[in-house]
């Protein structure tokens, strides 16, 4: 949004209407000559129409077209039919109601027998005003595409900053991982080695001096390697603060991640507590890579999530389904890959894995894990 843009959008809306009355009291006055008081009256509804063209702009357009019958007016119904224009999404009404001030305007008031010739000059005069009532509904359209525009680079913009975190996320979970795995299985095994040839020196000094080092060596290399353990486990586990992107999650973290989707979205049912750690990171995943998908496909659209378990206990599941898009999807980045990572993820666990869209439009993921996956 330009600067000029940004302080025409700080104007308050009350004090754009007060404008917009009083542009159309001044119009009015300016043709009220010989006008009866019919005419006045229906002049005065209309201007005072206007305050409220914001909540229902299609009534007080209607409202303005007997003053534009009775009157040579213009900006009251312009000022009704830009407001028309920027909220429908509909062109029929726009072009209907743009016809129907141009016959208003056209038709001469009172409606007497017209000569040939006249006839013919209200034929032109309508086709002339008719051409003028379409600047209003085109420029209605185009703040409302403008507007539309705005939103949507946002939405990218998000959409973007959001896959650059996730991206961040997983290479950082890598590097841990890859850390973990290299202190695991070559620094902690030399730890190891060492401390097991300190305990051989031990057991074999003979020198009490020799023997005090051997176990001083061996008691720092056993400290060592414990707090090595601790260090992998902590890298495996998470490498900050528990958030909806840690390597680990689990079932507990399912509240939160709802929450700070970026949508509307609601937290149904629960899981059993004996779910494994595996399962809850499929469940976890499943929800995430579900709500993305509504994020960036599905604008304006509200999900809910699911928690359920069989009558027989022997399986659990996760559905997530969604509401059809408020506005048009929009091509966002992504690799295609998360629903066919998933399926994966749920074969592994012996589970099942099924996507698809909705009677109503939406779409709805179920996860269907058996109880016991050890």
């Amino acid at each position: 949004m330009t600067a000029r843009g940004a302080r025409w959008g700080r104007i308050p809306d009350p004090v754009v209407d007060a404008v917009a009355v009083a542009v159309a009291v001044v119009d009015v006055l300016l043709s009220l000559e010989d006008a009866s008081r019919v005419a006045q009256a229906l002049a005065a509804l209309a201007c005072a129409a206007l305050a409220v063209r914001r909540r229902f702009p299609l009534p007080v357009f209607l409202l303005t077209l007997p003053a534009s019958l009775m009157l040579d007016i213009v900006f009251a119904p312009f000022a009704a039919l830009f407001t028309l224009a920027e909220r429908s999404r509909d062109r029929r009404p726009l072009i209907v109601c743009a016809i129907m001030f141009a016959l208003a305007s056209a038709v001469p008031w009172p409606l007497d027998d017209l000569s040939a010739h006249d006839r013919a000059w209200t034929l032109v005069y309508f086709f002339y005003t008719l051409a003028t009532a379409a600047s209003p509904v085109l420029l209605g359209q185009l703040v409302q595409a403008r507007r539309d525009l705005a939103r949507r680079l946002v939405e990218i913009e998000e959409a973007r900053e959001h896959e650059r975190l996730l991206h961040s996320q997983a290479v950082l979970a890598r590097e841990r991982a890859q850390l973990a795995r290299e202190m695991h299985d070559v620094v902690s095994h030399q730890v190891s080695l060492i401390a097991v040839q300190a305990g051989a020196l031990q057991v074999a000094a003979t020198d009490p001096e020799f023997k005090a080092g051997a176990r001083t060596i061996r008691s720092l290399s056993v400290d060592t390697l414990d707090e090595l353990r601790h260090m992998v486990t902590l890298l495996r586990a998470s490498g900050g603060r528990a958030t909806e992107l840690t390597p680990q999650p689990t079932l507990a973290d399912l509240h939160k991640l709802v929450t700070t989707s970026g949508i509307r979205a609601e937290l149904t049912g629960e899981l059993p507590p004996e779910v494994n750690t595996t399962a809850q990171r499929t469940a976890y995943r499943t929800v995430q890579e579900a709500l993305t998908n509504v994020r960036k496909h599905a604008p304006g659209a509200s999900a809910t999530v699911r928690l359920w378990r069989a009558d027989d206990g022997d399986t659990f599941g996760i559905t997530v389904t969604n509401t059809p898009p408020t506005r048009p999807s929009l091509p966002l980045p992504g690799s295609q890959q998360g629903l066919v990572g998933l399926r994966e993820r749920a074969e592994l666990l012996g589970g099942t894995f099924e996507s698809g869209p909705t009677a109503v439009g939406g779409y709805e993921v179920n996860l269907r894990i058996p109880a016991r996956t050890d």
